[in-house]
């Protein structure tokens, strides 16, 4: 029987009703928290503070029933404080005060800043957000009204929370060493609006979706079809003349083939699969760039699968899961392209493919958390959760590098080059300046921008801006025509290089695909001083500290598409006359 009771017991635990925001399900007459977040400067939106940094009251009342963080959300400066008002499903309320406070000279001063910067805040009900403006100036410029009563209009359907308005009233002048008193009242509305539609009211689809972004998505698609076509043609026609050259030269003797004018990419093939300069970081590069591919396409197959940017947070914190699993398939490409050119120090390669995104990231949000500190704003980082991020890529991310390296190493490191390399360097002629693998990785990239850069815009805008990016499936058609477009490029750059016959055509390939993510970050610059009115030290080390990661993680993966296409470009020209 005590058996029988026991098991009675956990079953109603497991199937009570926990009705709340973490199932955005509730009982009538249920508790409903309203959570205060932030509040900044409106054109600064990444500068945060939390929301009572201003002299704001809270309610009366003190205890909450459920509280919930996550990782992303510490790491995004999500600092969610309870407001202690009373707000409960489907209960009216009616015109409510719920503190008030004396505005001593200081707290007169920070609302008038806040005010005169145009601060606004943000508030979640039931992960939905809400935001409203602190006060505003009279017309003159040199009075401070702040808004007293906030109205929230909440429309429900059944037992969800489908919207919340808010509507600020009763503008009151702030002058020192006056009481200022704060009320509120809710008003529930029924809504027809199903809950998986709940979060439409909030995407721009007349912005996402405008004419112009369909016909930036056609025009890159029939630039991928024109390059496609045209490297298609230029190589083949090109090669079947160089095959034909290389057959009649095949015919001709020693000395007839020694006074000969031979050149192009086949006097290269005893150095052409030489490893490269600096092999460690060359593969490590490699590695993370399938590493950040991978987890780019999971992020937007799984967002376009389960619309999570309609939970706070979540999408930034699947692609931290993501990240830390898929270090596994850095490992592999990595350790494998490392063990076919020869490489025997895999301890450091294993470290260094491990760390160097990891460690790139932790730089800049180093200098971007201590300007944060100082300012005293909510995007500064807690230790704890620069614990929790270094424990993940030490006893997570390094351990799968490790074993993604072994079965690399063992599976797919034997090498097999069509060409045998030889024992001494063949001398790389003089050529003219536009065949520079410089001038070449530089011209690369200007093709593989063009064919994203309106995409760029809408990307900046729904991260720098107030906008919610949804339109997963533009950006995943996006994605894999930029993948195609830096293919065809790199392999032409790499056939005029060959054909110079200088072989060294992996970091060329590597950097020329690459050198996309050069351009993305001058467009930043350009989007910075011309699309946006961000100022001060914060927002801008901000702005163009994270656009450097942003540019960097896309240059790493655009220089890895460039590698395997043009990897397996060389593989297949050698292998079909060099024997």
């Amino acid at each position: 029987m005590n058996i029988y009771h026991s098991i009675v017991i956990l079953l109603g635990i497991l199937t009570f009703t926990h009705c709340d925001e973490h199932d955005h399900k509730y009982e009538e007459g249920q508790e409903v928290v309203l959570w205060m977040n932030t509040v900044g400067p409106y054109h600064n939106r990444q500068e945060t503070y939390n929301y009572f940094s201003l002299p704001f009251c809270r309610g009366t009342k003190k205890e909450i029933s459920h509280y919930h963080e996550t990782l992303g959300e510490n790491i995004l400066g999500v600092e969610l404080e309870y407001s202690g008002v009373d707000i409960n499903f489907k209960r009216d309320k009616t015109k409510t005060e719920f503190c008030d406070i004396t505005l001593t000279p200081e707290n007169y001063d920070a609302f008038l800043y806040a005010i005169k910067n145009h601060y606004w805040y943000q508030m979640f009900i039931d992960d939905l957000p809400i935001w409203g403006i602190v006060g505003e100036m009279d017309e003159s410029g040199k009075t401070a009204y702040i808004w007293t009563h906030k109205k929230f209009e909440v429309g429900y359907n059944g037992n969800h929370i489908i919207d919340v308005n808010l509507t600020s009233e009763s503008k009151k002048e702030i002058k020192p060493n006056t009481k200022l008193e704060f009320s509120y009242e809710v008003v529930w509305k029924s809504s027809n609006t199903q809950f998986v539609n709940r979060f439409d009211k909030y995407l721009d689809a007349g912005f996402f979706q405008h004419k112009i972004h369909w016909f930036s998505i056609f025009n890159s698609f029939m630039m991928v079809l024109f390059l496609v076509g045209l490297v298609s043609m230029i190589l083949l026609r090109t090669l079947r003349k160089d095959y034909a050259r290389y057959g009649k030269d095949d015919d001709l003797d020693d000395m007839e083939r020694d006074l000969g004018d031979e050149y192009g990419w086949k006097q290269v093939h005893g150095d052409v699969f030489r490893p490269p300069t600096h092999p460690i970081l060359f593969c490590s590069l490699i590695g993370s760039g399938y590493q950040i591919a991978t987890v780019t396409i999971l992020c937007i197959v799984i967002t376009i699968l389960g619309d999570l940017y309609t939970e706070r947070a979540l999408l930034f914190s699947t692609a931290i899961f993501l990240y830390a699993a898929s270090g596994i398939v850095n490992g592999y490409t990595g350790g494998s392209l490392y063990a076919r050119m020869g490489g025997h120090l895999w301890m450091k390669q294993i470290i260094v493919g491990a760390f160097l995104v990891p460690v790139s990231i932790c730089g800049v949000a180093f200098l971007v958390n201590f300007i944060s500190i100082y300012y005293g704003s909510s995007r500064s980082i807690p230790f704890t959760v620069m614990l929790s991020v270094a424990a993940i890529c030490l006893f997570i991310i390094l351990p799968l590098t490790a074993v993604g390296t072994v079965l690399g190493r063992n599976i797919s490191g034997k090498t097999n080059h069509p060409c045998r390399t030889n024992a001494v360097p063949r001398p790389i002629p003089e050529k003219k300046w536009f065949m520079e693998p410089l001038v070449i990785i530089f011209a690369s990239g200007v093709l593989p921008f063009g064919s994203i850069f309106i995409e760029m815009y809408f990307i900046f805008t729904s991260f720098w801006a107030y906008k919610i990016y949804y339109v997963y499936g533009f950006m995943l058609l996006v994605f894999l025509i930029l993948a195609v477009v830096t293919v065809c490029v790199t392999i032409v750059a790499t056939y005029f290089l060959l054909n110079a016959e200088d072989y060294r055509w992996q970091w060329t390939s590597f950097l020329a695909g690459a050198s996309s993510s050069f351009y993305v970050y001058l467009y930043a610059m350009y989007y910075f001083f011309f699309k946006t009115k961000m100022y001060g030290m914060f927002q801008t080390v901000f702005y163009f500290g994270y656009m450097a990661l942003f540019s960097l993680g896309l240059g790493i993966m655009c220089g890895t598409f460039g590698y395997i296409g043009t990897q397996a470009f060389v593989r297949k020209i050698y292998s079909i006359k060099i024997d």
